[in-house]
């Protein structure tokens, strides 16, 4: 059935098109079609902004987990489909939601791989919300546990799972039920608090079971007796062991049901709250078809639709099948807070907690392998290497023997390879330094320490200082052309000269200079300045190069150092990615872009203080442009 929308979805979808085909017509791809827009139009209730996040985290989401052309009829997906550990239902639940099961029971993790589930899971709910009715209606999820036990539980998977249901999947998810739940199933806040997020966390309430029933904006939290109107007459059950219930105002419900309540509860609920499916749900009846309300044949019903999609193109598969190395890591994904939210959650960690934060992202070990470690000269500091997935390497030349610098490719914000991040070069590596800033094309060149600081050597003076200096490094020639100083920083145009092609280009190089010897500096303002005349110099530069560069539109990498190339280096350009978010959608996540770019240049952000600074700078730039009231 074709979607009818207002007038006012209409104009959300024409927007929404208008910004996803310049995405599209930029790749290569052929332009998402209305019916799929309205899919993540619908799960967002048509906020623009908002469906585009989701469109980028479900094809991040998609291509992070090997969800790319599925084919349901072969091994393994097929089996996994069929074995009725996922199934949507045919009835609905009475507000017009579809209903998914997951049957836990049915999940061997020694017999099935993750991303086999993942798939199925996607394959199935992709099929579900072509329904206009779903799509208008909503999803609810159950997770049956009922007959489980230890070895069929994964919590990654469970994590990932609501993760993906709630911020990664264009439904709009009103529920999720976790029913039947087992004695070793300690769920209620400790699990829950780890599946959902911060954002789902702070808007848990509290309330009674009776308003739970008559009123379902409320939750109870661990009732062991409970009273209840029936008849007449209040019936009290000193048996009904523990329903936990959890409201999550304007998102979804998650409801923990782990017990048999008394019969005469069963027969009073559906007439208390007219929602009939609730009062078998809180049996523990989900494999008797829920209490014989529901006809519930998973294998018949998935081998229905396998059969109806035969030969079937999915639309969404050319998207998604854009190679990773093509797109950046950073897009925006469905945790980014918008500023308001982002000062709540700093107002509500403090300066502790955002530590704490940092200190889990430190944990997480590096995404990759150090196999260049012989180049050991090569490095300023022993314990800070290249990942070898994104290493520069430098070209072959004549009588060198090594492609190594200690440099690494970190994306930008929807920008694959903005940056350079290195090491403030060595002595015996200024040669390597300047070919690199030469085959990499690079126009802009950011500097975030001094030459020594505290009596400390943090980088080799590696060009000319003075104006109408020069110096030679290996095959390079470099001419200091002129110095613009400015309060916070000093801004150098150079002139490199290659003196075996007899080419010659302009850089630009920027020193900042107010980061304190320790610690951060005390204000972001100076830095944000910085680094906005900083990028003012890139866009500059890169049009004048006019149709010299085909690459993306905002230009070659900027190269960016500061001693080991992780510290300030990684504080800079965690601070642009963010930003960059910031003015285009409206929201950001420092957590995520921290952790994208360490799985770059590994160990990005050095300290706690320095993302705890990150934090303050984007909400100090947040108030200077009227984002936020100045006072807060």
């Amino acid at each position: 059935m074709a979607a009818t929308l207002s007038a006012e979805e209409e104009q959300a979808t024409r927007q929404f098109l208008e910004e996803i085909n310049k995405w599209t017509s930029q790749h290569g791809v052929s332009p998402l079609s209305k019916d799929l827009a309205v899919k993540f139009l619908m799960a967002r209730k048509f906020d623009v902004l908002r469906a585009i996040e989701l469109f980028h985290s479900y094809r991040e989401t998609r291509l992070k987990e090997g969800i790319v052309r599925l084919q349901p009829q072969e091994e393994p997906l097929r089996s996994e489909l069929l074995s009725g550990k996922f199934t949507v239902l045919s009835a609905r639940d009475p507000s017009g939601a579809s209903i998914a099961l997951y049957t836990a029971k049915l999940h061997h993790p020694n017999k099935t791989g993750n991303h086999v589930v993942l798939q199925a899971l996607f394959y199935l709910l992709d099929r579900a919300v072509e329904s206009f009715e779903t799509q208008r209606n909503g999803l609810v999820f159950i997770y049956d546990m009922a007959g489980s036990n230890y070895t069929n539980f994964e919590l990654d998977l469970s994590k990932k799972i609501l993760n993906l249901l709630k911020g990664a999947f264009p439904a709009r998810l009103k529920k999720v039920l976790i029913v039947g739940a087992p004695v070793w199933f300690r769920v209620p806040y400790n699990l829950l608090s780890l599946l959902l997020k911060e954002k789902l966390r702070e808007r848990v309430n509290k309330g009674t079971l009776c308003s739970f029933f008559t009123d379902r904006s409320h939750i109870i939290i661990k009732k062991t007796s409970v009273s209840f109107p029936w008849n007449g007459k209040e019936f009290v059950s000193r048996q009904f062991s523990v329903i936990d219930c959890w409201k999550l105002d304007h998102f979804i419900r998650v409801f923990v049901v782990t017990t048999n309540p008394p019969w005469f509860l069963l027969r009073s609920i559906p007439r208390l709250i007219n929602l009939s499916y609730h009062a078998n749900l809180i049996t523990d009846c989900l494999p008797q078809h829920l209490g014989g309300l529901l006809p519930l044949d998973a294998y018949s019903w998935n081998q229905q639709l396998l059969a109806g999609q035969n030969g079937r193109v999915d639309p969404v598969d050319e998207l998604v099948g854009i190679p990773l190395e093509d797109t950046s890591i950073h897009v925006p994904g469905p945790e980014s807070m918008r500023p308001q939210e982002l000062l709540v959650h700093l107002g509500r960690l403090q300066r502790s907690g955002i530590h704490q934060e940092y200190e889990e992202l430190r944990k997480e070990p590096p995404p990759g392998t150090f196999h260049s470690v012989y180049n050991q000269e090569r490095n300023r500091y022993g314990d800070v290497l290249c990942l070898d997935q994104t290493r520069v390497r430098l070209k072959p030349r004549r009588n060198e023997r090594s492609d190594y610098i200690n440099a690494s490719f970190m994306d930008g914000y929807k920008q694959k390879n903005a940056y350079i991040g290195t090491q403030g070069p060595l002595e015996k590596t200024y040669g390597d330094f300047w070919r690199m800033v030469w085959e990499q094309n690079v126009l802009v060149i950011v500097m975030t320490t001094r030459t020594d600081e505290g009596s400390r050597r943090k980088c080799g003076q590696y060009w000319p200082l003075d104006e109408g200096g020069q110096e030679v490094y290996s095959h390079m020639a470099v001419v200091n052309q002129r110095v613009d100083h400015h309060t916070h920083y000093n801004h150098t145009t150079l002139e490199l000269h290659n003196t075996e092609t007899c080419e010659q280009r302009q850089v630009s190089h920027f020193q900042y200079l107010s980061w304190p010897d320790y610690g951060v500096p005390t204000s972001a303002v100076t830095l944000i300045d910085f680094l906005g005349a900083v990028k003012r110099q890139q866009r500059k530069m890169v049009k004048t190069m006019g149709l010299q560069w085909t690459g993306h539109p905002l230009g070659p990498p900027m190269v960016v150092h500061c001693s080991a190339g992780i510290g300030r280096t990684g504080t800079f350009c965690a601070l642009d990615i963010c930003l960059s978010q910031l003015q285009d959608v409206g929201s950001l996540n420092v957590c995520q872009t921290v952790r994208r770019m360490r799985t770059q240049r590994a160990f990005s952000i050095q300290t706690p203080d320095q993302y705890y600074f990150c934090y303050n700078a984007i909400l100090e730039h947040a108030q200077r442009q009227g984002l936020l009231p100045a006072n807060q």
